[in-house]
């Protein structure tokens, strides 16, 4: 069974009360336990961490090489600043599919820019929670092609 990690960045620990008009009224909790299920349902290992720290996250990264098949990143407000975080994804070479709650490329100009987009295999944004389980198909397809 392929293993994936769900990487979520700063200030996802508050959905549900952070700007619900927004990013909806699901919690972060419920998001993972959703992925969890729906992993195990399309026959993926499903493992989710939160940080807010960019560090933290870089090392989750670093860790994932060797232990995860798959990446599947929000990162939050991270993605149209980091640098750091797209070099650690391209350095560990997990195919990565990029998340977002909201259509980012509908809000601020400063949100249309993603770092990671660079070395993701795809963004997939704007779908609310169900984003999540549309990356985890997306890569499981690209894991396992039939």
């Amino acid at each position: 069974m392929n293993r994936v990690l769900i990487l979520n960045g700063p200030n996802l620990n508050l959905l549900g009360t952070r700007q619900p008009e927004v990013y909806g009224a699901t919690t972060l909790a419920m998001i993972e336990d959703a992925c969890r299920a729906h992993g195990e349902t399309i026959g993926l290992n499903v493992t989710c961490l939160q940080s807010n720290h960019e560090g933290v996250m870089i090392d989750a990264i670093h860790a994932a090489k060797g232990t995860q098949d798959g990446l599947i990143i929000n990162a939050g407000a991270y993605t149209h600043t980091s640098i750091a975080l797209m070099d650690a994804v391209s350095s560990v070479a997990i195919p990565t599919i990029e998340v977002h709650l909201s259509n980012i490329h509908a809000r601020e100009e400063f949100r249309h820019r993603s770092y990671l987009a660079r070395v993701a295999l795809g963004q997939i944004c704007g779908f609310g929670a169900v984003g999540y389980h549309l990356a985890l198909d997306a890569l499981k397809a690209h894991l396992e092609p039939t």
